[in-house]
Order: C-alpha cells, then structure tokens, then sequence
C-alpha cells in the first residue's frame, strides 16, 4: 500500500519536510550523481551505514561485491562513526529516492505543523539514530552498507500514528497481478498494517544475526517508527497544536480531522 495523499490541512508551510526533502535530493544529485557512473556505489561504500564496522565484529578488509569491479570493504576509518547520520541522506536508486519522499511529504508535513520547524528536525534525525541502532543491534557483524531515509521517516509515520489516527488517506492498493485500486484508508489501518508486515518480514532475520543481511532494512524501520511513537508527546508544542484546533473549528473540519491532540 502506497499512500497518495492525505485529507489533513496545516495551519503553515512545512518548510523543515521541504529543506529535508531538498537536501535529499541535492545529496542524490550531488554526491550519488543521480544513480550514473560509479559514484552511487562509491558513495553508498564510503558513507553508507555497516553494521560490523560499527560494532568491531566485522574483519577488517572483509565485505562484499557492491558493483562489477567493486568491492566495499570494512575499514576503521573515523567517518564511520557519522554514518548513522550520512546514511540517512543517501539512497540506492531512483524508486528508492522516490518513495521516501512521497512517503516523507505525505505524513511530515503534519507531524511538523504541531512542532515546528526546529523540534521536527531533532525529532526526524533521533528517529534515525533509533532506526540505525536497531538495524545494528539486528545484524550486529553485517558487513552490508545501508542507506536510506525510510529509518528516520518511519519515526514521523509513527508520530503520525499517534496524532492523526482517523485521518483519510488516499492510498493506492496493488494485489498483482488483478487488483490495482486507489482506496481512502484511515491512518491508523495504513500505518498499523504497514508496521505489521515490517515485523512479519522482520523476524526471520533474527534467526540470522551477525550474518551479512541485504534488501530492506526492516528492523530500521520497526526502530525508527516505534522511537516515533514513544518520542512524539515530547517533541508536540501545545501552542501548535492550538493553532491547529482553532483552524480546523474556523474551517468546519474538526469532526472530520483530528485535532493533534
């Protein structure tokens, strides 16, 4: 389930999820060289997040085959230790890029109209500090570079759970090869399935720890929205979430949307 947009207004610009998605992109531009040459997976080697570089599990010079002709090997170099941050900002390919941001501009928006711009910022990148350690503590000897911004933005969906659970999102549903529909969905069902099937794919890799993992980050995910959840009333600025009320009273939306509260 991908969702499209949601029935939510705000009550201002969501100028911080714009600067995020703005740096993603020029990070994608910029340093991966939009996916062409050599430099997506240089940069993915170089800065992506490696679980047994972290933890001192790995084998110096061990890794994999990250491209034909490349191959990314564990080292001991500082830089490593900002990776959990890095990696948030870097991704491994067009849909990967893409769907992050849809899924950043679908939810963030809100979650930043009841925190502002500042709050929301420390918010997204602790929910990936979060995501980052529970994909280490998952594959604690991995030797396999992730990246991505799904960590971090599972965090907002997680907030978003708990702020705005009835609100209606317009969410395009695939069940291939005959179902392809877009249907409006209330948050709490896209968002409660969404973490459920995390965790269905989730758990068997546990079952593999300290082996090297690829594919989906899924317990960075699982991490990253449940720090969303357990964070959210923290980071919430009750003024905000008053300015919202009193816009949705004027608007005649208050039954119709949730208040932030």
């Amino acid at each position: 389930m991908i969702p499209l947009s949601d029935e939510n207004p705000t009550v201002r610009p969501a100028v911080m999820t714009g600067l995020l998605l703005a740096a993603i992109g020029v990070v994608w531009v910029v340093v991966e060289g939009a996916g062409t040459g050599d430099r997506l997976v240089r940069a993915v080697c170089t800065l992506g997040l490696v679980p047994g570089e972290l933890t001192g599990l790995a084998p110096l010079d061990s890794g994999v085959p990250i491209a034909p002709g490349l191959f990314c090997a564990v080292d001991a170099q500082p830089l490593n230790w900002l990776t959990p941050v890095l990696s948030m900002f870097l991704h491994g390919g067009w849909m990967h890029l893409l769907g992050n941001a849809l899924f950043l501009w679908v939810f963030g928006n809100n979650v930043e109209d009841v925190m502002g711009a500042a709050r929301f910022v420390a918010f997204y990148l602790l929910c990936g500090l979060a995501a980052a350690g529970a994909h280490v503590a998952a594959a604690p000897a991995s030797v396999v570079p992730t990246v991505g911004a799904s960590g971090a933005i599972s965090g907002v969906m997680g907030a978003y759970l708990l702020l705005f659970p009835r609100v209606r999102v317009r969410t395009f549903v695939t069940l291939p090869p005959i179902f392809f529909r877009v249907v409006v969905l209330p948050a709490w069902a896209l968002l409660v399935w969404w973490f459920v099937i995390q965790l269905w794919l989730g758990l068997p890799q546990l079952a593999r720890t300290g082996e090297p993992t690829g594919g989906v980050a899924v317990w960075a995910h699982v991490g990253g929205f449940v720090a969303g959840v357990l964070l959210v009333r923290a980071f919430t600025r009750p003024d905000l979430v008053e300015a919202r009320r009193r816009m949705l009273l004027q608007r005649g939306l208050l039954q119709g949307v949730d208040g932030g509260t």
